[in-house]
This record gives C-alpha cells, sequence and structure tokens, in this order.
C-alpha cells in the first residue's frame, strides 16, 4: 500500500496514546475501549481539533463494523432512512456496530427528528458518534441519549511542540519563528497547520507563503474592507477565496465590532445579524446566506 502524502492523514493518530491533549476526554474514552463497548458520543468544538480524528481513533480500536458520513454533504432525512438506518438495522458478526456522523450540526431538522428514533430504535446493537462544530445545533433529544464531550483546544506551545517533531520526521528544516506564525494564525485549527506546513515544504524547507496566511485570516479581511471601503464585490470575492463553508467564527467577529464599521448603528447589525445565523441554519448555501447579511449591513452604514 502506497504511504499517505497528506501529513494530516499520515500523522493521524490510531491509537489514545497518540492523541494530544484533552487528559479527561482520552480517560473516558480509554475505560469504555476497555470493556470493548462505549455510550453513543456527541464530541464538539472548534474546527479542526481533533474530533474527527478522536471518533475514527475509536473504531479502529474497537471489535466493530462502522459506517462514516460527512453529514456537511448528506444531511437530510433520506440519508438517516436509507444508509443509517439500513446499517442499523443489518447483521453484524463483529460486536455492536458504530455509525460516525461527522459534521452532524449540518443535518437538517427533519434529519435529526429521525436520527432520534433510529437511536433509540437499536439501541442494543448500535452506537452513534456525532461531531460538530456547535453543540446548540444538535436537538435536545439527541443530546439526551449521548455523552456529550467538549474537545478542547491544546496549548499554542504543546501544538507548536507537536508541529516540530512532526517537521522533525519529516526532515523539514525550520524556524522555531516560522512555525510560531502558523501556530498563531491558525490557532486552534491544527489540520490548517498541518495544511500550512505541507504548502510551505520547499525542497526539505520550510519557507512561509503570506498568501497562504492571508486567505486562513479571512474574516478579519472581511471586517477591514466592511470598515474602510463598504464594497460588497471585494468582501465577496474575499469569503469566495478562503473556501470557508460555515461562517459562524465571521458572524461573531462582525458583532463583538460592530462598533467599529457601524457606530451608533449596533442594534439595527444585531438584529441582522441575528436574522441571517438563524437562516443559515437552514441553507444548504451558506455562502449567499452571509453575502445577504453583508448587503444589509452595508445598506444599513451608508
Amino acid at each position: 500500500m502506497k504511504d499517505n502524502t497528506l501529513l494530516v492523514e499520515k500523522y493521524r493518530p490510531t491509537v489514545l496514546q497518540d492523541y494530544v491533549g484533552n487528559e479527561n476526554v482520552k480517560e473516558t474514552i480509554q475505560k469504555y475501549l476497555d470493556q470493548n463497548d462505549i455510550q453513543n458520543f456527541i464530541f464538539y468544538g472548534p474546527a479542526g481539533t481533533g474530533k474527527t480524528t478522536l471518533a475514527k481513533l475509536i473504531v479502529k480500536n474497537l471489535d466493530c463494523d462502522y459506517l462514516y458520513i460527512n453529514a456537511s454533504d448528506e444531511n437530510g432525512i433520506d440519508t438517516i432512512r436509507d444508509k443509517v438506518k439500513g446499517f442499523a438495522s443489518s447483521a453484524s458478526w463483529n460486536g455492536i456496530k458504530v455509525v460516525i456522523l461527522d459534521e452532524a450540526d449540518f443535518i437538517t431538522i427533519n434529519g435529526q427528528a429521525a436520527l432520534r428514533n433510529v437511536i433509540e430504535t437499536f439501541s442494543r446493537s448500535t452506537r452513534f458518534i456525532l461531531t460538530c462544530n456547535f453543540v446548540e445545533r444538535i436537538i435536545d433529544p439527541i443530546q439526551s441519549r449521548c455523552q456529550v464531550l467538549k474537545i478542547v483546544p491544546p496549548s499554542k506551545s504543546i501544538i507548536a511542540k507537536h508541529l516540530a517533531d512532526i517537521m522533525g520526521k519529516e526532515n523539514i528544516l525550520h524556524d522555531i519563528k516560522e512555525v510560531a506564525t502558523i501556530v498563531n494564525k491558525n490557532y486552534p485549527d491544527v489540520r490548517k497547520m498541518l495544511n500550512t506546513i505541507q504548502l510551505s515544504n520547499k525542497d526539505g524547507k520550510l519557507e512561509i507563503d503570506e498568501s497562504i496566511l492571508a486567505s486562513n485570516n479571512y474574516a478579519k479581511e472581511v471586517l477591514r474592507e466592511l470598515t474602510k471601503t463598504k464594497n460588497w464585490i471585494k468582501i465577496r470575492q474575499i469569503i469566495a477565496d478562503s473556501g470557508i463553508k460555515d461562517f459562524e467564527e465571521l458572524y461573531r467577529l462582525l458583532f463583538e465590532h460592530a462598533s467599529i464599521y457601524a457606530k451608533d448603528k449596533e442594534g439595527s447589525i444585531t438584529i441582522i445579524l441575528n436574522d441571517h445565523l438563524h437562516q443559515s441554519n437552514f441553507r444548504i448555501d451558506k455562502e449567499i446566506n452571509i453575502m445577504s447579511a453583508i448587503a444589509k449591513i452595508i445598506e444599513t452604514i451608508k
């Protein structure tokens, strides 16, 4: 088998001892693994902090069959009724079965209602692991059927040491200041840090491309343009170039800094952001939704 060339996959831990941070969570998981059984879990926390890694690690260390679904792509009721229920109802010769629903906060309300019934119906034979950035988007009946664990990002110093260890194994020459820059620009998203390292590896030497770091800091660029030019087209280009699919960070930044770009109109901005943030829960194309919010903000502050 060909070795994985992606650093995020090559160094994805397969045993709990290699998982960085969240010692209390690791202790909880290990107790279940020792019994070759688990509870239903919801892992939540910021993007790129190891939620999916932990879910995949669990199934690798259990004697089980498992189904993995990326719910940001397959988030409707048909996926739950066909794929999830079909898997949960099938026979297994390897003990319990596990369903991993990655990015479960993208599952529609109807899909979550159907999932609740599946979890309850097949509770004897099937376990469910949901990962999400925002646990509040998961309905209470599902949360009550799961053990909800927050995945806390490791400290910057721990992450920096982890990245340095990986670059040492890859024989990538680097300056500690460059590592600090990558960590500070992307914290707490370790996945982005590893991707940035891979893109910045030039013949065995770390050479940081400033354009890569700028794209990772898109929300502040949006705020800057909104403050200075109020140009919808420029802001649209920044968001398109970022490749971001979920804009929770941007909504929060626009709310917290409303007094900078919308002095004396903070109340109106809050209403706009609240309405569009609520609507985003029901939109497949969230980019259109955020650009609608930007358009209303510009109209309000001009």
